[in-house]
């Protein structure tokens, strides 16, 4: 039995992050990130696990896009390594990272696979946080120069040239909370970030429209759905102030225009908010042809009585600094299973809430999602399958939240799974799986599981079951 159909114009894709997959991590010019230098460091990812090798990726790109165009995926989205383009983020770019992603495009192409290139998914080079990384406005300006180099050496080649991805965790969980690279703990420097990378997303976001104009320009956020503990004022002003850090802090510039007041109010006391120099929000403020849209999970927050034990369940990682800056009388409630194996709970009609909130806020604005997946302990059966029913499970039913949304009107024109190969999953190393497809990391063997089979059916008939 189906209960949704999608149109054939209805994008069904896959997507990856360069340092998740490509290792070659001192190959062919490529200069050190800050996640090469945050996972070498002693005690700051699950067993040590780096990115060094990763899913070779770099070496078997090609076998690569061969599952995706046997996947009969329309696009697929993938970022590139700024250290790899130009290792020190200013000045000289490397001509071998940029032909490797030249042949990749090409390859796309030449299988009739749209290309959507992240320009950032977290892979600062080193030497731009040692002069400070995102809480200097240096860095958004080196970023536009990086820009200008990779569209203008891969052009309109690319379908879509999204910006940022997720820019909240390169703010909070790098500056804040410290558990993602450069793995500080520095409130008001997380705050600057969040400035400086929307900064960064307008800046390269015009040299999209100056140098590719054919293509379209997207931004991926990691937008949560927060619900408050009950409807008491104290609850919902809880919900309000996670809400203007985790959301309104990139909405509000980027499709407003300006910063929401009550998170400057919030924050007043971190910072003065003095590194927003005139013009910047009309700067952040580029049209957008896709907003990308990530959701796993959801939030479920109360106001801090400021005796009980405090409750810091927000699914992001164990840290004894929060990501949530001045949101200290504000608890973050463990929520009903079942979970995945990130611990993350499953709530597939929190994702039809968030697009149609969007919707009704902007809507004008197409959407895609960008991620959503789902990381299980998948078992290697004797005869070589993995029956990965519950990652199916997951997938059948957010799909359908999001066909629940269109069909309320949301404008959402993709969907890409997270992910399409198993990966270094930043401090979780290798011990978290969210690949479609099974990589064994001491052979590189790459192994269908039953999600990819079952995608691949929904990618050619655009024809969700209800089971």
């Amino acid at each position: 039995m189906t209960r949704h159909h999608f149109p054939e114009s209805f994008v069904w894709g896959s997507a990856t992050a360069a340092y998740q997959i490509e290792g070659a991590a001192t190959e062919d010019g490529r200069g050190p990130s800050i996640w090469d230098t945050y996972s070498h460091t002693p005690g700051r990812t699950l067993n040590g696990d780096t990115g060094d090798v990763a899913a070779d990726h770099y070496h078997r790109w090609a076998d690569d896009l061969g599952h995706i165009a046997d996947l009969g995926l329309s696009a697929y989205r993938f970022s590139i390594s700024w250290p790899r383009v130009q290792p020190g983020g200013s000045g000289r770019f490397n001509q071998a990272g940029i032909d490797f992603y030249s042949r990749l495009v090409d390859g796309l192409l030449e299988r009739g696979v749209r290309p959507v290139a992240t320009m950032y998914h977290w892979d600062l080079p080193q030497e731009l946080e040692d002069a400070g990384g995102w809480a200097t406005r240096e860095t958004a300006l080196r970023f536009q120069e990086y820009a200008a180099g990779i569209v203008g050496a891969l052009g309109d080649r690319v379908h879509t040239w999204t910006t940022l991805n997720e820019p909240w965790c390169s703010a909070y969980l790098g500056y804040a909370s410290g558990v993602h690279a450069p793995g500080r703990t520095e409130p008001a420097a997380a705050l600057a970030a969040v400035h400086h990378l929307n900064l960064a997303h307008g800046l390269a976001g015009r040299v999209v429209r100056e140098l590719a104009p054919a293509a379209e320009l997207s931004v991926t956020l990691n937008l949560h759905v927060i619900r408050g503990a009950s409807d008491s004022d104290a609850d919902q002003d809880a919900v309000r102030r996670i809400d203007a850090l985790a959301n309104r802090a990139f909405l509000g510039p980027m499709l407003d225009g300006a910063y929401p007041a009550d998170l400057l109010a919030d924050t007043a006391s971190v910072t003065d908010w003095s590194f927003v120099r005139e013009g910047d929000e009309k700067v952040i403020a580029v049209p957008l042809d896709v907003l990308g849209v990530n959701y796993y999970s959801s939030t479920l927050v109360r106001a801090w009585d400021g005796v009980s034990p405090r409750s810091d369940a927000d699914g992001h990682g164990a840290s004894t600094s929060t990501p949530w800056v001045a949101a200290d009388n504000v608890d973050f409630l463990p929520q009903p299973g079942p979970y995945t194996a990130m611990g993350w709970n499953i709530d597939p009609p929190a994702l039809t809430e968030l697009l149609l909130r969007l919707h009704q806020a902007y809507p004008s604005q197409p959407m895609m999602i960008t991620e959503n997946g789902a990381a299980f302990d998948d078992v290697v059966e004797a005869d070589g399958r993995i029956h990965d029913d519950r990652r199916i499970d997951y997938l059948r039913r957010h799909i359908g939240a999001m066909a629940d949304a269109r069909e309320q009107g949301a404008d959402v024109r993709g969907y890409f799974v997270w992910s399409l190969l198993d990966n270094f999953e930043w401090g979780y190393g290798y011990d978290r799986r969210f690949g479609i497809i099974r990589v064994d990391y001491d052979t590189q063997v790459r192994t269908w599981k039953d999600s990819a089979h079952w995608y691949q059916r929904l990618a050619a008939t655009g024809q969700l079951p209800d089971a």
